[in-house]
C-alpha cells in the first residue's frame, strides 16, 4: 500500500487505537493480579500484563517507521471503563476470583473486537497486517486459558 498523507493518518490512528487497549489490558491485568488470591492465577494475569507490554512497543514502532512520534500516555475511556469495572468488582466481592477472572473475559473480548475492526478497516501495510494477526491470535488464545480458569 502506497501511503499518502491520509492513509498514514488512518493506518498511525489504528494502531494508537490498539495500543490504547493493550494499555488497559496491560494495567487491568496487573490490577487483576493484585487482587487474586491464586498464585499460579496470579503469575498468569503478570504474563499476560507483560505480553500487552510487549504488543505495545511493537505497534509504537510501526508508528515510528511511518514518521509518526508515539504518545505513552496510556489507557483509552473503554479501558479505564474496563479498570474502573475491575475495581468495583473486587471491592464488593473480596477479590472473588471468579469475578475477576470475568472481567478479564470482557476486556480480551474488547480487545478482539477491536483487533478484528483495525484489520477490517484495510489501513494497513503487510508488515503491520501480520504484526496485528499475530497479537490477535495471541489475545485470544489468552482468552481461551481464561476461560478455562473460569470452570
Amino acid at each position: 500500500m502506497i501511503h499518502t498523507d491520509e492513509t498514514t493518518q488512518e493506518a498511525v490512528k489504528t494502531l494508537e487505537g490498539l495500543i490504547s487497549i493493550l494499555e488497559d489490558g496491560k494495567l487491568g491485568y496487573t490490577n487483576a493480579a493484585e487482587h487474586v488470591e491464586n498464585p499460579a492465577i496470579k503469575t498468569d494475569f503478570l504474563e499476560y500484563a507483560r505480553e500487552r507490554a510487549l504488543f505495545i512497543v511493537e505497534l509504537q514502532d510501526e508508528i515510528n517507521k511511518l514518521g509518526k512520534s508515539t504518545d505513552t500516555s496510556g489507557g483509552g475511556p473503554l479501558g479505564a471503563l474496563h479498570r474502573t469495572w475491575i475495581d468495583i468488582k473486587s471491592s464488593f466481592t473480596g477479590g472473588d476470583t471468579e469475578a475477576i477472572i470475568n472481567a478479564c473475559v470482557t476486556g480480551e473480548e474488547a480487545a478482539i473486537e477491536k483487533y478484528k475492526k483495525a484489520l477490517e478497516d484495510n489501513h494497513l501495510e503487510h508488515g503491520q497486517i501480520y504484526i496485528i494477526s499475530k497479537q490477535l491470535n495471541s489475545i485470544e488464545n489468552t482468552l481461551s486459558q481464561i476461560k478455562i480458569k473460569a470452570n
